[in-house]
């Protein structure tokens, strides 16, 4: 127990606050309507939270030679237990360990991200030798190994498409919101999803080298280099100690009476100090649970007061992150677009693809009518899907396949505007096109404006393509576009940012942004859509993923300091004029506890008033 305590800082539980609480309760009646005439329950309240404040002062300044806020409490605590001022001493000791227990109530929760993002690794791969697969750990593939990877299946290390054709989910990995076409030849990334057909790879890089295990190894640094913020009663201690030491040195000599040193150095406790800033964290936090906004810790709260720009990833964050029909172009004069949109949701109804979910989706949005029958639905790899519908063949698949004026004229036409061109043929003739894209949120370009009147400077980073990002960049009133970012390069941007002196706040959904959110000064998640390792690796959670929320969650996290400045303002002026009624011998040890609980008691009060603030976005 001694051994844990030296290495660990020891905190009371809530048990043994509650006990304290309660002997306190019957000392102070004891006081006033004699109970006990052989002890003072209020020493079990000075020994159950008194013994682990005392430690805790004593290893800061052993071992890391640190004057913590603690120091002053210990200091009051022996001085009240020499004179036998019981109720004091546990009063004192009583009101920093409600803060301390505050305080764990709402800090950090353990980050599980770094452990997401490795359970993303599969444990086992197939190799091909000889024409024959074996399974075995992803730990004993090596550079050169062949690799067969099904359909569904995650990609376990870095290489090369060598046989096959297929669509791959890299939006883990790059944020890209639709899947990328790959052919022999093209990198795939560990991590991505194959999502169309089976295919075969080569190694470039052992699983401790991939670039997945990268992104782990850079979350790690990352969470372990961010520095946490320093209270501020322990940023003060320093002079506190001293202030409080002349102070009750001065009262001493002055009036010759060592009871009146000791008051001074109850009632110059950091108590309030303690409370100020747990107290204003727990209520901002109830209050931001209300409109669906999580916040893990009051230092995350404190760092969002600083922030000074936002980062926005794309997919997910500023779009609704999933593909939708954006526009319907009909080749065919005596086909309507309601039409071609049932012709191609018809054979797209036999498709895993997320376009061909995203055209069935917009049919049925826009009627209750039946899909046409189909015969011979066929997924022609790297092409798209066909079957038959009275007896004419239907392919919808890519623009490309088709070269005809009109069809390539609309798709650059599609393509330029941010979106994907899809064609719909019959017989092999193009009838028609379907442009599909990731849908701008509704509240996007609002917010947008909304932080910028509030001093933020907005940026996006994503891992997309250039024209895309520009594209819906413009759209929602960013100026500052950072493209084709892998995960790393955007922990780069936000690491630059800080040595220039900025504090970045990070907006993501996606497992490609957990790195991002990590490393950031402070890291925003989309909660309803956002993967649980974005969540987790966040320091506040949109869970009702809309992004108005960030305009309550910042003008929260500036109430709540400006709550806290005003709570050690009139604990300042307490302890100051307490001082002064302690020299003149107006308040003893126990009155002088009592006094000094009027600053904790207006702490409360002015804290809890932060759960009754309304914000105008909901």
């Amino acid at each position: 127990m001694i051994k844990k305590w030296l290495t660990n800082e020891p905190k009371p539980t809530l048990v043994c606050v509650i006990a304290s609480g309660i002997a306190l309760a019957l000392s102070l009646i004891n006081h006033f309507h004699p109970l006990f005439s052989v002890f003072d329950p209020a020493w079990i309240a000075a020994v159950l939270c008194g013994i682990p404040i005392i430690v805790g002062a004593a290893v800061a300044l052993v071992t890391k030679f640190d004057i913590t806020a603690d120091l002053l409490v210990t200091l009051a605590l022996l001085a009240s237990l020499f004179t036998k001022e019981w109720f004091a001493a546990g009063e004192v000791a009583f009101i920093m360990q409600i803060g301390s227990l505050l305080e764990d109530y709402t800090s950090d929760r353990a980050r599980q991200g770094i452990s997401a993002l490795i359970n993303l690794t599969p444990k086992v791969a197939r190799v091909v030798k000889d024409g024959v697969e074996k399974v075995v750990p992803v730990e004993a593939i090596a550079v050169g190994d062949t690799l067969s990877i099904l359909a569904g299946e995650t990609i376990p290390v870095d290489g090369v498409l060598t046989s096959g054709q297929t669509s791959v989910n890299q939006a883990a990995m790059t944020g890209e919101s639709v899947p990328v076409e790959k052919e022999t030849g093209d990198e795939l990334l560990s991590g991505t999803i194959n999502q169309a057909h089976p295919i075969q790879m080569r190694v470039d890089k052992v699983s401790g080298d991939s670039t997945l295990q990268r992104m782990i190894n850079l979350a790690k640094e990352a969470d372990a280099n961010k520095a946490p913020i320093v209270s501020l009663a322990d940023k003060w201690a320093t002079w506190m100690v001293l202030v409080a030491l002349g102070c009750a040195v001065a009262v001493g000599l002055l009036t010759g009476m060592f009871s009146r040193a000791v008051t001074v150095l109850v009632v110059f406790c950091p108590c309030a100090f303690v409370l100020a800033t747990p107290t204003a964290v727990a209520a901002a936090i109830g209050n931001l649970t209300h409109y669906g906004i999580l916040v893990k810790s009051g230092d995350a709260l404190e760092r969002l007061s600083g922030v000074d720009t936002i980062a926005f990833d794309k997919t997910g964050t500023l779009t609704q992150g999933h593909p939708a029909v954006t526009e319907i172009v009909s080749l065919d004069s005596g086909r309507t677009e309601e039409a071609l949109l049932k012709l191609a949701a018809s054979v797209e109804h036999y498709s895993e693809h997320p376009f061909g979910k995203a055209i069935v989706a917009a049919y049925h949005k826009r009627t209750e009518d039946a899909l046409l029958s189909c015969e011979k639905a066929e997924v022609r790899q790297g092409e798209g899907i066909q079957a038959e519908i009275d007896g004419q063949t239907v392919l919808v698949g890519k623009a490309s396949l088709f070269p005809s004026d009109a069809v390539q004229a609309e798709s650059r036409r599609i393509v330029a505007s941010g979106s994907t061109p899809i064609a719909v043929a019959v017989s092999g003739e193009p009838v028609g096109l379907i442009a599909l894209a990731d849908p701008i949120r509704e509240e996007a370009k609002t917010t947008v404006a909304a932080l910028k009147n509030l001093g933020l400077h907005p940026v996006m980073l994503t891992g997309d393509r250039q024209t895309i990002a520009e594209k819906i960049a413009e759209a929602v009133g960013i100026d500052e576009v950072h493209s084709e970012l892998m995960p790393g390069d955007k922990m780069a941007y936000l690491k630059d940012m800080a040595e220039k002196g900025h504090h970045v706040a990070m907006t993501g959904d996606g497992i490609n942004d957990a790195l991002a959110l990590s490393s950031a000064y402070a890291g925003i998640a989309m909660g309803s859509i956002g993967s649980d390792i974005a969540v987790e690796s966040a320091s506040a959670v949109l869970v009702s993923d809309d992004l108005k929320g960030l305009l309550g969650l910042f003008d929260m996290s500036h109430q709540c300091m400006r709550k806290i400045k005003q709570n050690i303002v009139v604990a300042m002026i307490l302890n100051f004029t307490a001082i002064v009624l302690s020299g003149l011998g107006l308040l003893v040890p126990i009155t002088g506890a009592l006094w000094h609980n009027c600053g904790s008691v207006f702490v409360v009060i002015n804290a809890a008033l932060l759960l009754r603030k309304k914000h105008d976005y909901a």
